[in-house]
């Protein structure tokens, strides 16, 4: 169990998605949001692939780095925000399929960082496959008014 140092935090998370507007260009949203764990998926669609018609590895580490980067921020004081100070991914399949989903999970919660990982999925033909993996660390940085 990890100790919930902001108990507003899903509305916090709401609130900030407003505001997401890379993750919404990408068509990224988040599915489940608990302490500690949080799930992201994406519908595939032509502009997330590269010029073989796999998504695009980009596409894969951008929804692996949101699940890592929203599950570590369920576990920060009200007063920080939380940003990737490193992020390292492997691939382990070619992406394809019609949706990916990335489940970001919180290894070790600190007061100045946070390492999280996150596995890739691809949904395809009613089967979920394991395409790669992320190790993150998230650095939780105070919250700056002006």
């Amino acid at each position: 169990m990890f100790e919930i140092r902001n108990p507003q935090y899903k509305d916090r998370i709401r609130e900030y998605l407003s505001r997401q507007y890379f993750m919404k260009h990408v068509g990224i949203e988040l599915t489940v949001i608990k302490p500690g764990h949080v799930e992201a998926e994406l519908n595939i669609e032509q502009t997330h692939l590269q010029q073989f018609g796999r998504i695009h590895g980009g596409v894969i580490a951008t929804i692996a780095d949101i699940a890592a980067g929203f599950a570590a921020y369920t576990l920060v004081p009200e007063e920080f925000h939380v940003v990737t100070g490193e992020i390292k991914i492997s691939y382990f399949r070619p992406g394809k399929g019609h949706r990916l989903k990335a489940v970001g999970k919180v290894i070790k919660p600190g007061k100045s960082m946070s390492f999280c990982e996150a596995e890739i999925w691809s949904l395809e033909g009613g089967k979920e496959i394991l395409i790669g993996k992320a190790s993150t660390s998230m650095v939780n940085i105070p919250i700056v008014e002006g």
